[in-house]
């Protein structure tokens, strides 16, 4: 449920105002091919709040499994390339809270599949 609510305020936050996130998130403007990007990224991210809340409540098996590793896929991928914007002084109020948040969501996940071997 923490990866539904953050992943969905994330996802509505980048629908309705890309450039406030960008800048609280990287310190930089976007141009308008960077909003629509950004706009689809935020559609993404609602979608995996979605999909986190509707089987947030159901038992192990495969399918939840799968979610849990896609899951891991996408907050290494974000962790990795947030910590590189930040490497690269790409850094907003918001950079390093997010690297944080996504170390500590990919290793839950991590935990989740490691746990259900």
């Amino acid at each position: 449920m923490v990866t539904a609510f953050a992943e969905t305020g994330a996802g509505l936050a980048l629908l309705f105002s890309p450039p406030l996130v960008a800048g609280l998130l990287l310190g930089a403007p976007l141009d308008a091919p960077g909003s629509v990007v950004a706009r689809v990224a935020g559609a993404a991210l609602l979608s995996l709040g979605a999909i986190c809340w509707l089987t947030h409540d159901d038992g192990p098996g495969r399918a939840l499994r799968g979610l849990v590793g896609a899951l891991l896929l996408y907050n290494g991928a974000a962790l990795a390339v947030l910590v590189h914007a930040g490497a690269v002084g790409v850094v907003g109020v918001l950079t390093w809270p997010a690297v944080a948040l996504h170390a500590a969501l990919a290793v839950w996940c991590l935990a989740c599949v490691r746990s259900r071997r």
